[in-house]
């Protein structure tokens, strides 16, 4: 078998269940990393030494915890997503928060921007159309414009957003429907650290894992051609 990682296909989940020091590592399978990368692993932990990781770590480990509580003796989970982004934000004391949010998740941006807002923080946010700068003059060829070659096609202009934010100096970036792709890019040209608070899926109201799941969907997970 390859001796490249393939958690996925796991089915014991060993890391999971019992620290490395008590783990029999022939019983690991041949993919496992814990096997084949025992040195990068241990680089990585050198990484959590630094100030700024370490604050970072923390605080998603206190959201965490927090997100669950005992319900009826049982052991559930009680915020959802954005209630999580807010207690982090607060725990690594992000005063200033920028959204970078898809056209179309107009209202969805602005209820989210409500609800920090009444949560204390700055909100600053930025769409993906800023700039009304043709797709053509950013080197897309016009037979990819959704609504027409011969149209004005306002391009998504994630690195503007990206640029708009590090201006403003934000603490932290969130995106709410970023296209695949563009929500790439801002995160590689975010100065702020970024985290994705709705990811877009146009055809499933923007939850994705229901197509892992549902018969209905099968026909249409797969790759398309080549353009």
């Amino acid at each position: 078998m390859s001796s490249h990682p393939q958690c996925a296909r796991c089915k014991r989940a060993y890391c999971l269940n019992s620290p490395v020091e008590e783990i029999d590592k022939s019983l690991l399978p041949s993919f496992c990393p814990m096997r084949n990368a025992e040195q990068v692993i241990e680089s990585a932990l050198l990484a959590y030494n630094d100030e700024r990781i370490k604050k970072i770590y923390l605080a998603s480990s206190i959201t965490e915890k927090r997100a669950y509580d005992i319900v009826r003796g049982t052991l559930m989970p009680v915020y959802p997503r954005i209630r999580e982004v807010i207690e982090f934000c607060s725990l690594i004391g992000a005063k200033k928060l920028g959204v970078a949010f898809c056209t179309g998740l107009q209202d969805e941006a602005a209820r989210v921007v409500d609800v920090l807002e009444g949560s204390g923080f700055t909100v600053l946010s930025v769409r993906c159309k800023c700039g009304a700068i043709d797709k053509m003059k950013l080197s897309i060829p016009s037979e990819y414009k959704i609504q027409g070659p011969a149209k004005y096609e306002a391009a998504c202009n994630p690195v503007a957003q990206a640029y708009i934010l590090n201006e403003a100096g934000t603490d932290l970036n969130i995106i709410v429907g970023l296209c695949i792709g563009h929500d790439i890019l801002f995160t590689m040209y975010s100065k702020a650290p970024v985290t994705t608070l709705i990811v877009k899926d146009r055809l499933l109201g923007h939850n994705p894992v229901i197509a892992l799941y549902s018969n209905y969907h099968k026909g249409i997970i797969r790759p398309f051609s080549e353009p």
